[in-house]
């Protein structure tokens, strides 16, 4: 790929006197991969995985020496990792130094698909935080729902909504992370093909969207919240200026994040306010090109008036699932499109809420459908750390686990002689979904949608 990044960019970035332009364009021509994979700290498991090196800036993320083949592994569909780019990791880092892993917050993650950073958030912020993570477009909203789905924690909403939906929330977010739609350039190294696309054009009309879309959002931003704004750009456009602007439009101030010099991550800043900026290259960094910046806001919101709120009683009282669900008594239950969820009571009023002003594409864990007297249980509810674990299991070797997830019929002799009935089945202990047992034969309850076609 030598001498194929775009010259106005390599000729911006040198205006940098710190900047070192042989490095940057050997990272790039040498076409090094990285893999890196972040472990859900609710579903420790021993994986089959090959870990290398830890990320330094994200506890349990770690480098892989080599990309397996991610779709062959039961533990992946399990929820038990995410495969993640290491440098959109160091939102972990942000969210340790300002202290928000101890406080109970309500975050949105605005351009929140596949998953990433939501999955991160989940790990990171107390689990009676409430995390509300969107997408505006409706095909990857679904692909955002399973990886969220997948992770296993109830205290999460998926919506599928535009920007401006969320002032209907005003005053609501203690934390909104705008991981902004870019002109790409950091991403080079991963993606060759995204380099035909890029140009100054482009950058500019990035740069104008990601202030629309931040002004659009703003106004749901809590009195003192957190504003983490990033982007996989190099562009100063879509970067430092985008803080600056921020700054001049409302009332930020820029928070500085420790970082250790081992790290190589650049620290920059902006012209006019001196906001700090953290810049990620290959050539410094083992990662790819990022950047991120954290503001705080110090004006005074209007507060969405959550009292005015009443709750309505649940058809099906969480009583009725007590066989399903462990430490039942935490939860409060509502039914969505005809399903049961499950969510912490503590959080009832705020998905109340959200349901209220946003179209929810998922909410708190989805139990199942009730049927009157029965449950049909859901896939969310296999993949739930909140499980009850009374329910009968069966343990897969992996080859059987690779069948099931390709939704094939499972020998009933695998199975104990007097089970019968609603059944999960487990890879090394992790639940990868439903069957039900009817003497003779195994019904495979794995989602069609979500099956492997090729294993």
């Amino acid at each position: 790929m030598s001498n194929f990044l775009p010259n106005a960019l390599v000729r911006k970035l040198g205006v940098n006197p710190l900047f070192d332009q042989e490095a940057f364009l050997e990272a790039h021509e040498n076409g090094l991969k990285l893999t890196s994979v972040r472990l859900n700290p609710y579903k420790p498991v021993d994986l089959d995985l090959k870990l290398s090196e830890a990320v330094p800036w994200c506890p349990e993320a770690y480098y892989l020496d080599e990309r397996p083949k991610f779709t062959l592994d039961p533990l992946f569909h399990a929820g038990c990792y995410y495969v993640q780019e290491a440098s959109s990791m160091f939102l972990a880092q942000i969210i340790k130094e300002l202290g928000l892993d101890k406080d109970t917050v309500k975050a949105l993650d605005l351009c929140a698909a596949p998953g990433g950073k939501s999955t991160l958030l989940n790990s990171v912020l107390s689990a009676d935080s409430l995390l509300i993570a969107n997408e505006i477009i409706k095909a990857r909203a679904n692909i955002l729902e399973d990886n969220l789905m997948r992770w296993g924690l109830s205290n999460t909403i998926v919506t599928n909504n535009d920007p401006t939906a969320f002032r209907r929330l005003p005053g609501f977010f203690d934390l909104m992370v705008v991981d902004a739609p870019c002109s790409g350039s950091g991403m080079f190294r991963k993606d060759e093909d995204s380099i035909d696309e890029w140009s100054e054009a482009n950058v500019k009309l990035c740069s104008e969207r990601q202030r629309r879309i931040l002004a659009d959002v703003m106004p749901g931003l809590a009195t003192h919240g957190y504003l983490i704004y990033s982007t996989c750009s190099y562009s100063e456009e879509e970067n430092e200026q985008i803080l600056d602007w921020l700054i001049d439009e409302y009332e930020f101030e820029s928070v500085s994040i420790p970082i250790e010099e081992s790290w190589g991550i650049e620290v920059t800043q902006s012209k006019k306010h001196e906001a700090k900026g953290y810049r990620f290259y290959p050539h410094k960094t083992r990662g790819e090109g990022f950047f991120v910046g954290v503001l705080r806001f110090k004006g005074i919101q209007p507060m969405f008036n959550i009292k005015k709120l009443k709750v309505e009683k649940s058809p099906v009282p969480i009583e009725s699932l007590k066989h399903w669900i462990k430490d039942y008594q935490q939860f409060s239950t509502f039914v969505h499109h005809d399903f049961v969820h499950i969510f912490p009571k503590e959080l009832e009023v705020y998905i109340k809420a959200a349901q209220q002003v946003l179209y929810l594409k998922n909410a708190g864990t989805m139990v199942g459908k009730w049927l009157g007297k029965e449950l049909l249980p859901s896939h969310d509810l296999a993949l739930s750390i909140h499980l009850s674990q009374d329910i009968p299991t069966t343990e897969l070797n992996l080859k059987d686990a690779q069948n099931f997830l390709r939704k094939e019929p499972l020998d009933p002799s695998l199975f104990p002689e007097n089970l019968k009935g609603w059944s999960l089945v487990n890879y090394k202990g992790q639940t990868l979904g439903w069957v039900k047992v009817l003497g003779n034969r195994v019904n495979n309850y794995y989602p069609k949608e979500i099956r492997i076609a090729n294993l």
